[in-house]
């Protein structure tokens, strides 16, 4: 599921507070770029499996 996540910095808060509530990073290696050079979002997935998208908004992700 995808989520919009706002502005880039918003989404890199997401991802920082995701954390801590029990979800661990997807593509880390790759992030923030890992769905392409003109998109700025964050995987996530949680103990149970659930994966998340969460997408800066345009034109943030530039």
């Amino acid at each position: 599921m995808a989520f919009s996540g706002g502005t880039a910095a918003e989404v890199d808060a997401t991802m920082q507070l995701a954390q801590q509530h029990g979800w661990r990073p997807l593509y880390h290696e790759r992030y923030p770029y890992a769905g392409g050079s003109e998109h700025y979002a964050g995987w996530l997935e949680n103990s149970a499996g659930f994966k998340a998208e969460v997408v800066a908004e345009y034109p943030d992700n530039e």
